[in-house]
């Protein structure tokens, strides 16, 4: 086993081993990773056994702490169809030695939902468990499985009859800069917050990946903007990264009128459509209004987990 960090210079190469691997989506590629590379410090790790790359993990570390990467809404160790559960525990085994030869304390793990998954793709849940990791965060997400979905509850019917009635239109748009004032309002109305992504981040990640971030957005009949919603594709999975409508948006039913598109019209073929995460403070609080409204379309639970292997012990 070899372990290698990655440098510009493996950008090709890391590429390359994402877009065949069973896990990775096109959050791992490198112009994704690095879009606010200022932010972390980059310590991405590629791993070779006997000369062949058989693994990779985004990271960073910041005060002795190795994470798999803050930056990133999943993450944890990329393989591909080659590499089996005896080669990952191989993996853990060299990488938490040689971090302690390196004074690294602890390692934060995020994994990939399994919804994600091209393949199988849990040997790292195995080999956390050899290594005594302790499951730390989890967060749960609403899915719906588009083959086999579960009748919407009568208030989200309601709410789309009532959108449906009002001549609304949606469209797919390039253009971000209406659908991210009316977000920007809206966290910070509601949570004192922002959007993760900026207006010009999510330009530059629509530039980088046009295939797979699409801004669908609702319109009345003078041509206003309402509300939208923002989502990232991937292969098997449609997720909702942003949704927002305004005031009168929320009273015309906007929000039901657009998922009830995407659900059924943008994206019937994706295996999974993923309405994202209704938890706080780590997952310990559940916002039951907001999960209450994504289990109205049908959604139900997929978590999202965040391990830690203590490497002082």
């Amino acid at each position: 086993m070899k372990i290698k960090l990655y440098t510009s210079g493996y950008k090709d190469t890391w590429d390359g081993f994402v877009r065949n691997s069973k896990n990775g989506t096109f959050l791992f590629y490198r112009d994704f990773i690095e879009y606010h590379a200022e932010r972390f410090e980059d310590y991405s790790l590629m791993f070779y056994l006997d000369g062949a790359l058989v693994a990779l993990m985004p990271g960073h570390i910041e005060d002795r702490v190795f994470y798999s990467h803050r930056g990133l809404t999943y993450g944890g160790l990329i393989m591909n169809d080659k590499t089996t559960a005896a080669d990952v525990l191989s993996i853990f085994k060299h990488l938490t030695i040689t971090f302690r030869c390196q004074g690294i304390k602890k390692i934060v793990y995020k994994t990939v939902p399994h919804i994600y998954h091209r393949l199988p793709a849990e040997e790292d849940l195995y080999a956390l468990f050899i290594c005594k990791a302790a499951l730390k965060i989890r967060n749960i997400s609403s899915t719906i499985l588009l083959s086999d979905k579960i009748k919407y509850s009568e208030l989200r019917r309601r709410g789309l009859k009532k959108a449906q009635r009002k001549g609304l239109t949606i469209k797919k748009t390039p253009d971000f800069s209406d659908f991210w004032e009316i977000l920007s309002l809206n966290l910070k109305e509601k949570y004192e917050t922002r959007p993760v992504h900026s207006l010009p981040e999510i330009n530059y990640l629509k530039e980088k990946f046009p295939h797979n971030i699409h801004l669908f957005t609702v319109t009345d009949t003078n041509d206003r903007t309402l509300g939208g919603c923002l989502i990232f594709e991937t292969d098997k999975v449609a997720h909702v990264q942003y949704v927002a409508a305004t005031d009168e948006g929320k009273r015309l039913g906007v929000v039901d009128l657009v998922i009830d598109h995407i659900i059924n019209t943008a994206y019937p073929h994706k295996r999974y459509f993923d309405y994202g995460i209704s938890t706080e403070d780590n997952g310990l609080y559940l916002n039951e209004n907001l999960i209450r409204q994504k289990e109205g379309f049908g959604a139900r639970g997929t978590v999202h987990d965040i391990y830690t292997i203590d490497l002082s012990l």
